[in-house]
């Protein structure tokens, strides 16, 4: 799979930086400027539609520079698109900076990834026992 379709209101289309890049960077479709105070968190739309062939899925990942210069991320990241899915992409954006941060149009603001996906067929059944057991998190000496 090397073709997936896009269509775009008004704005580019998901860019990949660099050749090596596994994202491809998602950029704001607003028609002002928004602001995001910190502890806050907005609805950014993309302006983005994309049609994902069936067996794939699309995530949604933050950007690490917007994270380490001001403390953005994705609240809900990754954030899953089914190939189902045939709305606009719309990322919810979280402050966990200090100050205000301001998205313009056209600001790089997340990654989609697109990846193939396995479905499982769940059965019912005993769980076998290992040396971990329910031991949870932390257990496995990290």
């Amino acid at each position: 799979m090397d073709r997936v379709i896009v269509r775009v209101e008004g704005g580019p289309l998901p860019t990949y930086a660099t050749e090596g890049s596994v994202g491809a960077d998602l950029y704001a479709r607003v028609g002002a400027d928004l602001t995001i105070p910190p502890g806050g968190w907005r609805l950014i739309p993309t302006g983005v539609k994309i049609q994902i062939p069936k067996g794939y899925e699309g995530q949604i990942r933050p950007r690490s520079g917007l994270a380490l210069k001001h403390g953005i991320t994705i609240l809900n990241s990754p954030g899953t698109i089914d190939s189902d899915y045939r709305g606009e992409i719309k990322i919810i954006l979280f402050n966990f900076g200090k100050e205000d941060f301001l998205i313009h149009n056209g600001d790089r603001i997340g990654q989609l990834v697109i990846s193939r996906v396995v479905k499982a067929r769940f059965v019912p059944a005993k769980v076998d026992d290992t040396d971990r057991g329910g031991n949870g998190f932390g257990s496995s000496g990290g």
